[in-house]
């Protein structure tokens, strides 16, 4: 986004996005670009670090306002190619550094990253919420609230929950500067424990030193040695659109989520909504009627339901119907 004044307390920072991969298991698709819940992916990301004073987004150039674009040398090079090309426009004390391709993080993560680079202890693992048997991760609340910054764990609990702690390198042991502030960098961990190296926050300088000295291609090589604190945050900001599985879970979650919504501005009960039902209602109308008729259909079955007109068996009925529109269609010209 266009450089913004950030949040009241919340240190300065600007953003590096890498969106410029080859997408392999999508076939070559144009992974950033692709859309959940009307947006692409990339603009997800874009959103969530609006309070960044610079947004540089390392991939092909998009019709994103605000946003500046640059691209590694030579293209698709690599994500350590593709940081270096990004941290060069980075002025900020701090740089968060995500994946072109998370449909759920938002800007309160990124808020909680921030805040755990800033003030938490060096050497923590941390975890906004209590932990819970690792056979039995907790599920994803539709709007997760993150209002306090992470708290370090005890040891035995950072262990399960994220695999322990990461000393800095003694290579770069030295006191960091004021600006960098009292710890290294932050890496999210997933629900697994595992850490997601395009999903932090670092501290700029020291992440430019370790770049420049820094022969290898691995982002954990470069980024391991920085990190201070390994923070999983509630809800799935982590997850991240490699297969066309995942592309198609991460459109379901924003379709649950809206029927909740609506439900609630329309006084439904969700749990009334067979909302499966609903959507092979509208796919049958779509594919044998027309397009324009899915949504009209589903309004009218609303109607029907409303005023207490429509049999029990009113959606399967409309779906046959729709499945033999061109026999029906023909029985009533031929009527006339």
């Amino acid at each position: 986004m266009a450089p913004s004044a950030e949040s009241p307390g919340q240190p300065a920072f600007d953003a590096v996005i890498l969106a410029g991969g080859e997408a392999r298991r999508l076939g070559g698709a144009d992974k950033p670009g692709l859309t959940v819940g009307g947006r692409s992916l990339v603009e997800h990301v874009v959103t969530a670090v609006a309070d960044a004073r610079t947004t540089i987004v390392v991939g092909p150039e998009r019709p994103i306002p605000g946003v500046v674009f640059v691209r590694e040398d030579p293209p698709r090079s690599g994500p350590v190619p593709a940081l270096a090309a990004g941290l060069n426009g980075v002025t900020a004390p701090w740089v968060v550094l995500l994946a072109g391709d998370l449909p759920f993080i938002t800007a309160p993560h990124v808020t909680a990253l921030l805040n755990a680079a800033t003030t938490q202890p060096p050497n923590t693992t941390a975890d906004p919420a209590p932990p819970t048997p690792a056979t039995q991760p907790p599920a994803a609340p539709a709007h997760p609230t993150l209002g306090e910054t992470a708290r370090p764990m005890s040891q035995d609990v950072a262990g399960a929950v994220a695999g322990g702690a990461v000393a800095p390198a003694s290579g770069d042991a030295r006191e960091p500067a004021p600006e960098e502030g009292p710890v290294g960098g932050v890496v999210m961990v997933d629900d697994g424990g595992r850490e997601q190296w395009l999903a932090g926050v670092w501290p700029t300088a020291r992440l430019k030193r370790a770049l420049a000295a820094y022969p290898g291609r691995s982002l954990k090589g470069l980024l391991g040695p920085l990190t201070a604190v390994r923070l999983a945050l509630p809800g799935r900001p982590w997850f991240d659109c490699d297969t066309m599985d995942d592309l198609e879970e991460a459109r379901m979650n924003v379709l649950n989520e809206w029927t909740v919504l609506a439900c609630e501005e329309l006084g439904i009960d969700p749990a009334t909504v067979d909302r499966d039902l609903i959507l092979d209602l509208t796919k049958e109308v779509a594919h044998g009627v027309a397009r324009p008729a899915a949504p009209l259909t589903a309004y009218l079955l609303g109607l029907a339901q409303g005023a207490g007109t429509a049999p029990d068996d009113a959606a399967a009925k409309l779906i046959t119907l729709a499945k033999h529109w061109g026999q029906a269609t023909a029985e009533t010209l031929t009527d006339s």
